[in-house]
C-alpha cells in the first residue's frame, strides 16, 4: 500500500514537471500555449486571458491597444477602413464609392472587388508585420460595409451605402462580406463590420445625441433585414453599434437590438464594437449634444459592457477600471466579453507563427495591379447611369474640337467619395478624354466655374468655346468637401448633410451660359454633355433641360475618368441604375428627422420623382415579352418560377439590369407600392434574346405586420419584370415597358 501511494506521488509529479518544462521551453521559445494554432480557439483564448491583469485586459478593450512586452503581444489597433479599397494606408486600388457600386445591381462584382480589397488587405498587413509597423491601418479588423438604408437624400453620408433599397443592401451586402472574410473554414482573411447598427442615417450635426423613432414595421420592413442578412447568411463578424439612440435607448446599450435582436433571435457570435467615441455620448449632457443616460465614464463604461459590447473605439472602457472597484461590474464579466473579442483575432492568425495560414504568402505586388485596375475600371463603367440622351451619344473621338470644362473634370476629389486609399494614378475626367480621341482632333479645357461659389471675375473665356467646339463635356456636381462625414466635409456648413437639395448656384448658371453660347454662336446648335458627379441625389432639373446628356458618374475610383470616357465613346454602352429615388424636390419627403417610411423611397412614395429607383438608360434598346409561371396558383409554402424574354432591340450590345418586383394588391395592413426581389444582369448582342428565369421562395410574398411579424396572407400579387422599377415616371423617361403577370397565393 505504502509503495502503492508513493508511486502514485511520483506519477503525480511527472505529470506536473512535465507541463512546467513544456511551458518553460515555450517560453524561451517566445511562444505560449495560445499560440499554438493546433489547438482549440477557445482553449487559446482563456490561456490568454489567464495570463493578463485586470489593467491589461481592459487595455485589450479599446481599438488602440498596446504591446506586452512578456507576453510577446505586438501592438494592434483594430481600426481599419475599407470601404471601397483598403482606406487610409498608402497605395491601394480606390474603386468607385459604395453607392456606385450599388448602381451596379451586381453581387457577383461586389465580391469580386472585396476579394481584391482582401488580397491587398492581406499584402499590406504582411508588409507591415514583417517590418514591426503596427500604425492604425495596418490591421485586418475592417469597420465597413455601412448597410444603413439611404432614406433621405440629405444624408451626407448615404455615399457610403449601397442604396435605399433593404434586399439590394442586403445581396450587394451579404457579397462584399463573404468576399472581405474569405472562405477558408480555419481562417478569417479579414474581419468585416455591419454598421451602423441600427436605424441609423442622419442628422450628422446630431447624431450624438439623436433618437431616431421607428415603428416595429418600419424596423423590420426597412432598418433590420439588410443586417439580419450579413449576420445570418454572410456570418459578418463584426457589428458596429450607432451613436444615436433608437426608440429612446442609445444604440451601443440597446437592449431590444443587442440582447433580443442581434443576440437571441439571430444568434450572432462575433464581436460589437461602438462607433468612434460612442460611450462619451453617454456621459455628456443633452444640453451639450450627448444622450445624458450616465453620471460617469465608468457608469458608461459599466452600462455599455454589460449590454454586450466587446469593443471600445476610443478611449472611455479605461472606466472599467473604477467601475470594478465600485462594484458596476465585475472582472469575471470583463473576462467574457473579452473573450469573444479576442476570438476574433485568433481567427485572423494574429497569435499564430508566420505561416500558419494560407494568406500569410498574399505578397505585396496584387495591391494596385493592372488586374485589380482592370476591376476597378469595369465596376466604375457598370455603375454609371445615362439620365438623359438626345441621340448626341455616344461621341465619335475623331470630332475636330472637344471642350471640356467645369469644377469636376480635372478634380481628383470627386474620384474617391469619402474613406478612401490613395495611390499614385488617380486618372481625372479630363485625362480619360484625352487620352480616348484621336491624335487629329483638338481638346481645349477651361475650369470654367468653382465648385460651389460664384467667380470673383465677371469676365470668363471658358463660356466661348462652347460655340466653337464639336461639343462640350461639363463636369459638375458635388464632391466630399460638399457631402460626407461630420469633420471630413470642410465646405459644408451643415456637417456634411445636403440640407440645400440643388446644385451650387453658381454651376447652374455656368452651365446657362454655356447653353446660351453653345445655341447664339453657331450656325447649328452645338451638343452639351453634363457629367455629374456626387454620392446622392440632387436637383437636376435644369441639368436635364439644358443639356443633350446626362451621365451620373458618382464617385468613380481610380480609373473613373477612363470608365467615363469609355462610356462617352461608346466603348462600352451605359448599364447603371438608380439604386435610390431621385425626388423632384425637398418638398416631396418628410421631415429629415422622421425616421417614418411613409411617402419615402419608391416602395412608399406616392407621387412622380424626377427619376425613379432602378432607372437608367442604354445606348440600345430592350423588350420584355413572354412572361410565364410555373403555376399561377400556389401555396404559401411553394415555391414558384417566373420566366420572361428579354430582347436587345437596338444595334449595339449591351448589359441589361432585370429587375423583378412585387406587388401585394390587396393585404390586411398598408404595404409597399412594390419591392424589388430579384436581379439578373445579363449580356446581349444586338437584336439577341435570352429567357431569364427567376425563382420566388415564399419570403417574396411575406407582408410585415404592425407589430413587426411577418405572414404570408391568401390574396393576388402582380410580378413585374423589366429595366426599372414600376414607376409611371420610368416609361415616362424611356425605359423599356415591363413585363407583368398575376399570381394568386391560396
Amino acid at each position: 500500500m505504502k509503495r502503492f501511494c508513493c508511486y502514485s506521488v511520483l506519477v503525480l509529479l511527472f505529470f506536473t514537471i512535465l507541463p512546467c518544462k513544456a511551458q518553460l521551453k515555450a517560453k524561451n521559445d517566445g511562444l505560449f500555449r495560445f499560440n499554438n494554432p493546433s489547438l482549440p480557439i477557445d482553449a487559446r483564448v482563456q490561456d490568454l486571458i489567464s495570463r493578463l491583469t485586470l489593467e491589461e485586459k481592459i487595455e485589450q478593450m479599446m481599438n488602440s491597444t498596446p504591446e506586452i512586452k512578456r507576453l510577446n503581444i505586438a501592438p494592434y489597433d483594430y481600426w481599419n477602413e475599407a470601404l471601397h479599397g483598403v482606406g487610409r494606408s498608402g497605395v491601394a486600388t480606390v474603386f468607385p464609392q459604395a453607392i456606385g457600386l450599388g448602381a451596379t445591381f451586381d453581387t457577383d462584382l461586389a465580391y469580386k472587388v472585396s476579394s481584391a480589397i482582401s488580397d491587398e488587405a492581406r499584402a499590406m498587413h504582411n508588409v507591415a508585420k514583417a517590418t514591426g509597423n503596427h500604425l492604425r491601418y495596418s490591421g485586418l479588423t475592417f469597420w465597413t460595409p455601412n448597410i444603413n438604408i439611404f432614406r433621405d437624400p440629405r444624408w451626407g453620408r448615404g455615399q457610403e451605402t449601397y442604396g435605399e433599397d433593404p434586399f439590394l443592401t442586403a445581396q450587394i451586402g451579404t457579397a462584399f462580406v463573404k468576399g472581405l472574410q474569405g472562405d477558408n473554414p480555419n481562417y478569417l482573411k479579414t474581419a468585416a463590420c455591419a454598421k451602423h447598427f441600427a436605424v441609423h442615417s442622419g442628422p450628422e450635426k446630431v447624431r450624438h445625441g439623436f433618437n431616431a423613432e421607428a415603428t416595429p414595421k418600419d424596423l423590420w420592413e426597412t432598418y433590420l433585414p439588410a443586417f439580419q442578412s450579413l449576420v445570418e447568411e454572410a456570418k459578418v463578424e463584426s457589428v458596429m453599434c450607432a451613436y444615436n439612440s433608437t426608440n429612446g435607448e442609445p444604440c451601443c446599450a440597446n437592449k431590444y437590438l443587442i440582447s433580443d435582436v442581434l443576440k437571441k433571435q439571430w444568434n450572432f457570435k462575433g464581436h460589437i464594437v461602438t462607433d468612434c467615441g460612442a460611450i462619451e455620448d453617454f456621459f455628456t449632457t443633452k444640453e451639450n449634444g450627448g444622450h445624458g443616460v450616465s453620471k460617469s465614464k465608468a457608469e458608461a463604461a459599466a452600462l455599455v459592457l454589460k449590454s454586450g459590447i466587446n469593443l471600445n473605439c476610443g478611449s472611455s472602457f479605461s472606466g472599467l477600471l473604477e467601475a470594478v472597484k465600485l462594484g458596476l461590474v465585475s472582472e469575471k464579466e470583463i473576462d467574457a466579453q473579452l473573450a469573444v473579442l479576442l476570438k476574433t483575432r485568433f481567427k485572423l492568425g494574429l497569435f499564430d507563427p508566420m505561416g500558419s495560414n494560407p494568406y500569410d504568402v498574399i505578397s505585396y505586388d496584387v495591391v494596385n495591379s493592372a488586374n485589380h485596375r482592370a476591376l476597378a475600371k469595369e465596376v466604375a463603367q457598370k455603375s454609371i447611369v445615362l439620365l438623359k440622351n438626345n441621340g448626341i451619344l455616344p461621341l465619335k473621338t475623331n470630332l475636330p474640337r472637344y471642350f471640356v470644362t467645369g469644377p469636376n473634370a480635372s478634380s481628383i476629389e470627386v474620384l474617391l467619395g469619402n474613406y478612401y486609399g490613395i495611390n499614385p494614378n488617380m486618372v481625372t475626367i479630363l485625362e480619360g478624354i484625352t487620352s480616348a480621341i484621336n491624335a487629329e482632333s483638338q481638346l481645349e479645357y477651361r475650369l470654367g466655374a468653382m465648385l460651389n461659389k460664384p467667380s470673383i471675375n465677371p469676365i470668363n473665356y471658358a463660356t466661348g468655346n462652347a460655340g466653337s467646339s464639336d461639343v462640350t463635356i461639363v463636369v459638375l456636381g458635388v464632391s466630399s468637401n460638399l457631402e460626407g462625414e461630420e469633420g471630413d466635409s470642410i465646405d459644408s456648413n451643415s456637417a456634411g448633410d445636403r440640407l440645400n437639395y440643388d446644385l451650387p448656384e453658381n454651376q447652374i448658371e455656368y452651365l446657362r451660359d454655356l447653353r446660351k453660347t453653345a445655341d447664339k454662336k453657331s450656325e447649328n446648335r452645338k451638343p452639351i454633355v453634363a457629367v455629374v458627379t456626387g454620392g446622392s441625389p440632387m436637383n437636376l432639373a435644369e441639368v436635364q433641360e439644358l443639356a443633350d446628356a446626362v451621365l451620373l458618374v458618382w464617385y468613380p475610383g481610380e480609373e473613373g475618368g477612363n470608365a467615363v470616357a469609355d462610356i462617352l465613346f461608346g466603348k462600352v454602352a451605359p448599364s447603371g441604375k438608380l439604386p435610390i429615388t431621385f425626388p423632384k424636390s425637398l418638398a416631396q419627403l418628410p421631415p429629415f428627422e422622421d425616421y417614418s417610411m411613409k411617402g419615402r423611397t419608391y416602395k412608399y412614395m406616392n407621387v412622380d420623382p424626377m427619376y425613379p429607383f432602378g432607372f437608367g438608360l442604354s445606348y440600345t434598346t430592350f423588350s420584355y415579352s413572354d412572361a410565364k409561371l410555373s403555376s399561377e396558383k400556389i401555396t404559401k409554402n411553394q415555391n414558384v418560377t417566373m420566366s420572361v424574354k428579354v430582347t436587345n432591340t437596338g444595334k449595339l450590345k449591351a448589359d441589361e439590369v432585370v429587375q423583378l418586383y412585387v406587388s401585394d394588391l390587396k393585404a390586411s395592413v398598408d404595404v409597399p407600392n412594390f419591392q424589388l426581389n430579384a436581379v439578373k444582369r445579363i449580356v446581349l448582342e444586338a437584336g439577341e434574346s435570352k429567357e431569364v428565369s427567376f425563382e420566388l421562395t415564399p419570403k417574396a410574398f411575406e407582408i410585415i405586420k404592425t407589430d413587426g411579424s411577418k405572414t404570408i396572407e391568401s390574396g393576388d400579387f402582380k410580378i413585374y419584370v423589366g429595366g426599372s422599377s414600376p414607376m409611371k415616371r420610368s416609361f415616362e423617361l424611356g425605359a423599356p415597358k415591363m413585363a407583368e403577370i398575376k399570381l394568386t397565393v391560396k
